[in-house]
């Protein structure tokens, strides 16, 4: 049972996403069947929608965050925020093109309170809701096979490697993916976590998240000459 307050899900029980993610979906399907999960009690937050995960499915690369903010719920796709932003400048700054990259969050909906008059305020994901909603990020990853899955924040490492992380601890370190995935993880701060640095320190975390990010595609490019050249098949005139 699910005990709800002006301040959003306070106890949730111990559900899971797995009975409404479709076996064998693609992308699309993913997203349109996510839509309508009712794996955790954050589905029935007023004026909430499922933000799935955007990117091309043969990505080489993905960034998992915690979960989507006020902007991205009320548009409807991650990393379009303030700290999408910043995000998008960090990878700019770190030679990499979001248009090639796969980007979602480890959780699909917004957590949030109530704040004065209509104002949202940001809720971390609880453990449960991270679980709950793991079976989507697994679809997805499992999916598009990423050579390397960059962590942003706390909650990413948790659904990902486990409890034990610690971003403090693992970041900017290449890391084995889960057995059979052929991944290598790297972690960093999430981009909201720049945004919430004290001024005179920020410049000096968003270059801490671009060297990470730095790292991450020459992980990638290392990977990517390992690789045989991609064939295609001849077409007539």
């Amino acid at each position: 049972m699910t005990t709800q307050s002006t301040d959003g899900p306070t106890r949730t029980a111990a559900t899971s996403a797995a009975p409404w993610v479709p076996r064998g979906a693609d992308l699309p399907t993913l997203a349109a069947a996510a839509a309508s999960c009712a794996g955790c009690g954050l589905h029935q937050l007023a004026d909430t929608r499922t933000v799935f995960g955007e990117g091309p499915p043969d990505a080489r690369m993905a960034l998992v965050g915690e979960q989507p903010g006020d902007i991205e719920d009320r548009r409807g796709r991650p990393f379009v925020g303030p700290a999408g932003k910043l995000l998008d400048r960090a990878l700019h700054e770190a030679g990499l093109d979001r248009d090639q990259l796969y980007l979602t969050n480890a959780v699909k909906h917004f957590r949030y309170r109530r704040g004065a008059g209509p104002r949202r305020i940001h809720q971390t994901p609880d453990a449960a809701h991270v679980r709950a909603c793991r079976p989507w990020l697994a679809a997805e990853l499992n999916l598009i096979r990423p050579a390397i899955v960059v962590i942003l924040g706390a909650t990413a490492g948790q659904a990902i490697i486990g409890p034990s992380f610690r971003v403090t601890r693992m970041r900017g370190q290449l890391l084995p993916g889960p057995p059979g995935s052929g991944a290598q993880l790297l972690a960093t701060l999430h981009p909201s976590a720049v945004l919430r640095v004290d001024p005179p320190g920020r410049d000096a975390a968003f270059a801490g998240l671009v060297a990470d990010l730095a790292k991450a595609a020459t992980a990638l490019a290392a990977v990517t000459a390992q690789e045989p050249p991609s064939t295609t098949s001849p077409t007539s005139a």
